[in-house]
């Protein structure tokens, strides 16, 4: 068994691992979308080690897209399922409507980021290798902004390092620093066999991830507390001028008709 194939085995065996202590933990209630990403990867990495197993050249650049497509749209969702448990303490306020506009934010986050990423002088002409690149860029800023922003507001969301929330972004936030310095050591004149090898790099970084995250999941969860007084006003600010602003559009557009 080749180097690649045992980081893929092992990277299996920890999510395996690690979605038994997330049903063991009950988050299937709690982050059911973390859940379900845990469950596609290891759905996808075994697929693809099959394929690496059957037929060493047969496992393409456009199936490796086609695999990651899934996974990059589940990470997106994970960010807005993180983002709508870390305002648990505000659910009475807030209306589900407010899980589409999350939603919204993170997707036109990435499109504000999509120009800019992706890695000019690739020396492979496949456009389907430049679509996977820049998916993977736009989605590592956007996961190290989203836990930036975290751990930065943790104080005034009340949060902790043994936070589900706040682990399940550390887990994010260092696999894609590790992706991103790649991307970066590759931005210039960089050849497909050069990326290849850098991207050992990335699915070791993703195998600490997991190794975190079954560490952590495997420690009871620390009880979450109230935000503190000025971030709860902060936020039910905010939540009120978004209600006040639907409100107004839709009275202008009844208006309108």
């Amino acid at each position: 068994m080749n180097a690649d194939s045992l980081v893929t085995l092992t990277g299996i065996l920890a999510e395996i691992t690690l979605a038994g202590l997330l049903l063991y933990r009950r988050m299937g209630q709690k982050l059911p979308v973390f859940l379900a990403y845990c469950c596609w990867s290891i759905l996808s990495d075994s697929f693809a080690l099959g394929m690496r197993t059957l037929s060493p050249n047969g496992y393409s650049v456009g199936l490796f897209l086609g695999l990651n497509i899934p996974d990059f749209a589940l990470q997106l969702c994970v960010l807005v399922e993180l983002a709508w448990s870390v305002l648990r303490p505000l659910r009475s306020h807030l209306s589900l409507k407010a899980i589409p506009l999350i939603g919204a934010a993170v997707l036109a986050a990435g499109a504000a980021l999509w120009p800019f990423a992706g890695i000019n002088g690739m020396d492979d002409p496949s456009s389907a290798w430049h679509i996977m690149v820049q998916l993977q860029q736009t989605a590592s800023i956007l996961r190290i902004l989203f836990f930036l922003l975290l751990a930065a507001c943790s104080h005034m969301l009340s949060l902790g390092w043994r936070d589900r929330e706040l682990q399940v972004a550390t887990g994010f936030g260092f696999y894609s620093l590790v992706s991103l310095a790649v991307a970066v050591l590759n931005t210039h004149h960089a050849t497909a066999v050069r990326f290849k090898n850098l991207y050992y790099a990335v699915a070791i970084s993703f195998l600490c991830s997991l190794f975190y995250w079954v560490w952590s999941f495997a420690q009871k969860e620390a009880e979450r507390h109230e935000f503190t007084p000025q971030m709860r006003h902060t936020l039910l600010t905010l939540a009120e001028a978004v209600h006040v602003t639907r409100a107004t559009l839709t009275e202008n557009a009844g208006v309108s008709d």
